[in-house]
């Protein structure tokens, strides 16, 4: 019995001998993969003021009230600012997102144009980027280059994952290269389903647009009328009782 044990184990550890250098072998190609797109990938400038903005801010507001109650205001402001700086978009960000999400149904349609000619789908996205441009040409640019090299859909595709509406073209692309399903009539789809989503979300901001517009006449007339119609009638009424 011992030496059966023996046996078992010694079996054991060659297994894992064996194994440990094909899965660090395995980790390497991959970290050398996602080190090879990202010397690839188009990079803009990545620094980020929030940070020493709120410290300037902090020190600012600490010298100008002085004292405990500055000094209090200074450390609070140098700690919330950098959240609350990271929730506006700059007019670059919000102009990039919305040309992304613009070219994101006619990207989709043309994926699907190009795999029913028969491209397979790197040389497809590869396409596609070319023809669009742009942001989002560039995260296709970004998805051929790494389904090329040889890195996972889930890897290659997460990409577009930034994209509102991205995530849905990545899922669909994900499925099919594990169920075989066919990609250009799902890209077809959700090329439509993006369109439609996109016509309700444009007709309830002019829904809201004309909410917006009405409401400074609302301000505007409501104090007239509690002057022109309401503080007559309570001054009169007001002198009757007394």
């Amino acid at each position: 019995m011992s030496a059966q044990l023996v046996a078992a184990g010694c079996l054991a550890g060659v297994a894992v001998v064996a194994t440990v250098p094909e899965i660090l072998a395995d980790r390497a190609a991959r970290h050398r993969l996602r080190q090879v797109i990202a010397r690839d990938v188009p990079r803009g400038p990545t620094r980020d003021l929030t940070r020493p903005v709120a410290a300037l801010a902090g020190v600012t507001l600490a010298l100008l009230i002085g004292g405990a109650l500055g000094l209090a205001t200074g450390v609070t402001a140098a700690l919330v600012l950098p959240r609350l700086l990271r929730r506006f978009e700059s007019a670059a960000a919000r102009r990039q997102r919305l040309r992304e999400i613009a070219d994101l149904p006619l990207a989709a349609d043309l994926l699907a144009a190009a795999l029913r000619a028969g491209a397979p789908v790197d040389r497809a996205a590869a396409a596609v980027a070319k023809a669009l441009a742009g942001p989002l040409g560039e995260r296709l640019a970004t998805v051929a280059r790494s389904l090329r090299l040889g890195a996972e859909p889930q890897e290659a595709w997460a990409h577009l994952m930034p994209v509102a509406g991205g995530e849905r073209l990545a899922r669909a692309a994900v499925r099919s290269s594990a169920s075989g399903a066919a990609l250009a009539g799902a890209l077809t789809r959700l090329a439509d389903d993006l369109r439609a989503d996109r016509a309700v979300t444009t007709e309830a901001a002019a829904r809201r647009a004309g909410v917006l517009i009405v409401l400074p006449l609302g301000l505007c007339f409501l104090p007239a009328f509690i002057l022109a119609g309401l503080v007559p009638v309570i001054v009169a009424v007001l002198g009757d009782v007394l």
